[in-house]
């Protein structure tokens, strides 16, 4: 369904633009002719419905071509995060299944790197022409709505991370939950500069921008000068950032200069996101509306409207138009109007469950309800509002990290006894990962922190050793987390 969107839009608007990247300005005929050639790639190779394809490489057109041809025929997407090391890529590969890779040139290494056997890799700048296709060539339709489209990848408590799959329907209803919220129309330019692995980089506003037929501008990845160039260049109206990006751009020296006007409003989210930056883009006549939601949510949740954001900062707005989301106590039970508990939320929007992890799904899933593991409140007009997250999440730049993750990594390394993982507060990107252990023979911080290298992705990597005789623990034999926080800003003072 939503590659014959793309399609329509094609016959219905040939010549108008559907992609920009750099010099190259893709319309969206031009864009059809890519997604057949690629879908005829596919079925040449020996792919079709139900077989998983990776994606590894910043932002690029490719991505989405391949993203369209691959739910023309049934396939489904994995987009790879490129910060991850080898063997996080690699697990992510063997537990998808995934019968291919495709990487841009600047990521072959690490594609061959990560790719496990029986998983080939190909160029994914090269694995079809770029303007190939006959006009008359057509995907004949394989996917019903329920069959899997994307499948992304999101953090465990376990320190594994989990496959969350979105079916086309819950595509489709999140494009129309984020069309509502940013009031998107074919007269729209979204410029994308958030990573598109990221289901809030390409479902936010990425993806429901050309199912609707708007332009989508890509950068590569976010550098502050090219997103101030592309703003006065190209006249975006829309894009979406997270708390780190917004503080890169309004600490630049360009900030107080750089031509915004054509922005009608950005979207923001990822975490909490301080009002003092809110108020910045403000001041220069931008709402900042934000967007609350999470890989399983499709993502778009709970979102403000661009009134709602100039009328309540702060506020993560109300529950999508096509959704429904609650405030729960501990057994689940609704909780009255201004109390604080678990937020969940259900929809069509909303996966039906981890990937091979029905133990995990079982506990994340209530009654149909996604249980997301954040707390907040519901004000008396029902707006959400955010208050903190319930499970051990650092959120650093946008990129979640859960300590369990790095625990098992740092475990292994040279003069560690014991060890636990916590966020501290960073100006910059929000939190950051410190270690706290309990050091052995040989221990040297230096060779701890070196003990990451090849093992994470960097921005997973502690940036600080604090060393204690034994970590703080409940009767239980629990490790307190606010204690080892404690620890970590005592350490930072």
């Amino acid at each position: 369904m939503i590659c014959s969107i793309i399609l329509r839009h094609a016959e219905h608007q040939p010549q108008a633009i559907a992609l920009t990247f750099g010099e190259e300005r893709i319309a969206y005929a031009d864009l059809a002719r890519r997604i057949r050639a690629a879908a005829a790639m596919l079925e040449d190779r020996g792919f079709g419905h139900g077989d998983c394809i990776a994606f590894l490489g910043h932002n690029h057109p490719s991505q989405l071509v391949l993203l369209l041809a691959c739910a023309g025929l049934g396939c489904v997407l994995l987009p790879l995060n490129w910060r991850l090391a080898p063997p996080e890529l690699r697990h992510i590969l063997d537990d998808s299944g995934a019968a291919a890779l495709f990487a841009l040139p600047e990521m072959k290494v690490l594609a061959r790197r990560a790719a496990p056997k029986g998983c080939p890799v190909y160029d994914a700048a090269e694995a079809w022409p770029e303007a190939a296709g006959p006009e008359g060539l057509g995907i004949t339709p394989q996917t019903e709505m329920e069959d899997p489209m994307l499948l992304a990848y999101t953090s465990g408590t376990t320190g594994h991370p989990k496959g969350v799959a979105l079916d086309h329907r819950a595509v489709m209803v999140n494009a129309v939950n984020s069309q509502h919220m940013l009031t998107l129309t074919e007269a729209d330019r979204v410029l994308t500069v958030l990573p598109m692995f990221h289901l809030g980089g390409l479902n936010i506003q990425t993806l429901p921008a050309l199912i609707f037929g708007a332009e989508v501008v890509l950068l590569p990845r976010f550098e502050p000068e090219a997103f101030f160039e592309a703003c006065a260049r190209l006249r975006p109206t829309l894009s979406l950032l997270v708390p780190a990006v917004m503080r890169a751009l309004i600490e630049h020296p360009l900030w107080k200069t750089a031509d915004l006007s054509s922005l009608r409003a950005i979207g923001a989210g990822s975490s909490e996101v301080p009002v003092p930056l809110i108020q910045a883009f403000h001041a220069r006549g931008i709402p900042v509306q934000q967007v609350y939601g999470a890989t399983e949510t499709g993502p778009v949740a709970i979102y403000q409207t661009r009134a709602e954001a100039l009328a309540k900062p702060g506020s993560i707005g109300f529950q999508a138009l096509h959704g429904a989301a609650r405030i729960v106590d501990a057994e689940g039970e609704p909780l009255p109007t201004g109390e604080v508990g678990e937020i969940e939320v259900k929809g069509l929007h909303v996966a039906r469950g981890y990937w091979n992890a029905p133990h995990e799904t079982e506990g994340a899933w209530r009654g149909g309800w996604f249980a997301t593991g954040d707390l907040g409140w519901r004000d008396a007009d029902g707006r959400f509002w955010f208050t903190d997250r319930r499970k051990h999440l650092i959120i650093s730049g946008g990129e979640n990290i859960y300590p369990a993750e790095v625990e098992r990594v740092l475990r292994d390394a040279p003069g560690v006894a014991e060890c636990a993982v916590c966020g501290r507060p960073d100006p910059r990107w929000g939190e950051v990962p410190i270690a706290i252990v309990v050091p052995g023979p040989d221990f040297d911080a230096a060779r701890v922190l070196a003990h990451c290298e090849d093992r994470l992705a960097r921005f997973k990597h502690p940036r600080a050793v604090v060393t204690v005789e034994a970590l703080p623990r409940t009767a239980l034999g629990k490790v307190q987390l606010e204690a080892l926080r404690q620890l970590a800003r005592q350490d930072e003072a």
